[in-house]
Parts: structure tokens; C-alpha cells; sequence
């Protein structure tokens, strides 16, 4: 017998599934990005960020180097930061775009836009590293595309949230050993994790061709395609469909 909690097989590999796998894939790449191109900030790790921001407080262990990344303060901006993307990015989706998800996604490539600009007036087009203040609005941009699924005022697919994909994959194996689900019920996890991943390792592997401030552009180009292809995607089916 099927459980209430299994998952169809549109569900997990049909259209909105594969929109997910596109935006997921792209938040991985611009985390990739800015963890390669500053002093070790997390973008997409709010976990690790909150312990930074409380464990950096205490001092590290006598005898280790402190992170250039791992300033509790630096933490709690970028935390700040992502927060405040996902209030922008819902109160203009319960104002503007209700329930269209390449709302969050335009946020997004306009932030990375600033980002990139930004990160160039302050150290030039050639710059090996990108500075803070636009790392800061890189985790704004994500904080805002995190809210491109969106039921009932609340996420239901987290883009960069790896930690509660991989606890869901989990389960999802779980139901399906024990005879209470389907291999669609971890499937879809799998595969949201896959696309994470792939965007991060697309994103390392731009890291290491081009400069800072030009792979935020680059990234910003990439947000807007994948807003394009949100709005054809959904947007067009729900206005002319």
C-alpha cells in the first residue's frame, strides 16, 4: 500500500521539478563562485554561518589560525544579508508577482548584476577576489531566489538548502525499503542534489578561467537566461494555456 506521503512520479521528475533542477543548479554555481573568489565566505551555508557567528565570539584553539572567512561579524552580516532577500524577494511576490516564480529569479539577476558592477568600480575588471559588500548582495540574491517555490506564504522546494534535501533523500530511501513508498520519493531528492552539485562544480570550473568581478557578471547572465527560461516555462502556460 502506498503511503499519503509518497511522491508521483510528475512530482518528482515532472515540469516544476525540472524548473527546480535549473535554479537549484544555479544557486550552487554562484555559491561556488563567491566561496572561490573571496576569503572563504558561505553563501548558501546559513547553518555554517550561524555557528561561525556564535563560535567565533569564544576564540579559536590555542595554536590554530583564524579563517580569513570565519569572522563571527562577517557571519552575521551574511546572514543578515540572505534574510533580507527572502523578505524583499516575498514582499514583492505578495505585491507584484503572486505565485510567479521568475519574480524571485529577476531579484536575483539584478542583484548579481550590482554584485558584479560594484565589485569592479571598487578593484577593477581584473581582480582576482571579490570584495565583501558584494559577497553580501551574492547572499541577498540567494536568500531571494530561495523563495521561487512558493505555496501558501511558505518554501516548498529550497534551493540551496542541502542539509533538509539530503535529511528528505533519507526518508525517501527509508519509505521505499519498508514498502511505504515509491524510488520517486528519494528520486526527486537525488536529482536536486545532483543539480546543486553540478552547478557548484560549473561554477569552480569558471572560477578558475576568469576573474572575480567577471564570473559575477557571467553569473548575473546566467540568472537572467534562467529567468527567461522560467517565465516560458511556467509564466507563458498559465497566461495563454
Amino acid at each position: 500500500m502506498t503511503s499519503p506521503m509518497a511522491i508521483s512520479r510528475d512530482t518528482a521528475v515532472g515540469p516544476e521539478a525540472r524548473l527546480s533542477w535549473i535554479l537549484s543548479g544555479l544557486a550552487g554555481m554562484v555559491g561556488a563562485v563567491a566561496f572561490l573568489h573571496s576569503a572563504g565566505y558561505f553563501v548558501t551555508f546559513m547553518t555554517g554561518n550561524t555557528e561561525r557567528a556564535v563560535v567565533g565570539h569564544f576564540g579559536e584553539p590555542a595554536g590554530k589560525e583564524v579563517a580569513p572567512g570565519a569572522s563571527p561579524w562577517a557571519a552575521l552580516a551574511l546572514m543578515g544579508s540572505f534574510l533580507l532577500g527572502v523578505v524583499i524577494a516575498s514582499i514583492c511576490r505578495r505585491k507584484y508577482w503572486s505565485n510567479h516564480p521568475h519574480g524571485a529569479t529577476v531579484v536575483t539577476t539584478i542583484a548579481l548584476a550590482l554584485a558584479g558592477s560594484i565589485d569592479i568600480a571598487l578593484s577593477g575588471w581584473s581582480s582576482a577576489d571579490v570584495n565583501f559588500y558584494p559577497i553580501l548582495l551574492i547572499a541577498f540574491a540567494l536568500g531571494a531566489l530561495n523563495t521561487a517555490f512558493t505555496k501558501k506564504e511558505e518554501t516548498y522546494i529550497p534551493l540551496s538548502y542541502v542539509t533538509g534535501t539530503l535529511v528528505k533523500l533519507g526518508q525517501g530511501i527509508e519509505r521505499h525499503l519498508c514498502g511505504g513508498g515509491t524510488r520517486y520519493d528519494w528520486l526527486c531528492y537525488l536529482l536536486l542534489l545532483g543539480s546543486f552539485s553540478l552547478g557548484g562544480a560549473i561554477g569552480a570550473f569558471i572560477g578558475v578561467v576568469i576573474t572575480g568581478p567577471q564570473v559575477l557578471l557571467l553569473a548575473a547572465v546566467f540568472s537572467f537566461g534562467a529567468t527567461i527560461f522560467t517565465f516560458t516555462h511556467t509564466e507563458r502556460q498559465t497566461v495563454f494555456g
